[in-house]
């Protein structure tokens, strides 16, 4: 079994991290829900309350697969404060293991560090937190074991993009097809 961490920060962007999430399950990943502050709620950006699944310090995550930011703010700058998630994504990456950031937290990756030489996107505005990175404009970038991607509205490329990696091509058409994404012309 697949098994994805994706952290939540005071003031995540919702829509980015329950999108992954629920995808992700679709597929058959094992998705843990992680809250980096002390409380298991976690407020939103837009004041949604999520009840994560375990908190960072309960966490064994040796055997994960992947580790997902959501974006949102004030979320991302409290990612970018979390010195032990900040250890955890160097040593993913050091390891190879798969990394994935959408919307402003693909600063998080910038500022730690594991931009250099890489091809990345992020939300309109926060290029300058890309540190190192050759800053791209589509709405999903895989670049080795990382994945970038815009904002809210590629939340569902981009999650199918992780299922792609993590499963299989076959595997995100099919979990593509099921939510009835990207079929024809989309009318008010």
């Amino acid at each position: 079994m697949k098994k994805v961490s994706i952290f939540l920060a005071e003031g995540f962007e919702e829509v980015e991290a329950m999108t992954p999430a629920d995808l992700l399950r679709r597929a058959g990943a094992e998705v843990t829900l992680v809250a980096v502050g002390g409380r298991r709620e976690v407020a939103g950006s837009h004041g949604i309350v999520i009840t994560a699944d375990r908190l960072f310090s309960e966490m064994d995550f040796s055997d994960t697969d992947l580790l997902v930011l959501p974006g949102g703010m004030p979320g991302t700058l409290h990612l970018k404060e979390c010195q032990p998630l900040i250890e955890l994504l160097k040593e993913f990456n050091e390891n190879g293991k798969s990394l994935a950031a959408i919307c402003a937290a693909p600063t998080v990756l910038g500022a730690a560090g594991l931009l250099n030489g890489r091809k990345a996107a992020c939300y309109p505005g926060c290029e300058d937190g890309l540190t190192g990175a050759e800053v791209l404009t589509d709405r999903v970038v895989e670049d080795g074991n990382i994945t970038t991607s815009r904002g809210v509205g590629t939340a569902i490329p981009f999650a199918l993009s992780l299922i792609s990696q993590l499963f299989s091509p076959q595997k995100a058409e099919e979990i593509r097809e099921s939510i009835v994404y990207g079929h024809g012309p989309v009318k008010a």
